[in-house]
């Protein structure tokens, strides 16, 4: 197991929340408001903390069943949320919120599939 479970449940339920709220404000044509911005600046640090776990446990022999894809994986879970948040700037209307809310939810995917490349399930 690459990260504790704390970390996990943690992370999937704090980019689900963003999800939802950053998707309630699309529904309601609002755009994003610096406050999503910091929502999803939370779940940046989650995955950042996510990721130095995850690499601490390759250095200690720790491996995962497809290391490339598990690295790929790694790589995406830290530039997808600046990625979002960018896109989410350059538009803003209610699809900027919309890109927020889409981006927290591939966050939460990404620590499902994290941990199933890991464990080889």
């Amino acid at each position: 197991m690459p990260v504790p479970g704390f970390l996990r449940i943690t992370t999937i339920v704090v980019a689900l929340a963003v999800a939802a709220w950053a998707g309630w404000e699309a529904w309601r044509g609002r755009a994003p408001r610096v406050a999503h911005a910091v929502a999803l600046g939370a779940v940046q640090v989650l995955a950042l903390t996510m990721i130095g776990v995850a690499v601490a446990k390759l250095v200690n022999g720790g491996r995962a069943h497809e290391m490339s894809t598990f690295v790929g994986y790694l790589i995406a879970f830290a530039i997808i949320p600046v990625a979002g948040y960018g896109l989410a700037r350059m538009e803003p209307t209610r699809y900027g919120s919309l890109i927020i809310a889409l981006t927290a939810l591939v966050e939460a995917i990404l620590v499902v599939r994290l941990q199933q490349v890991w464990t080889g399930v």
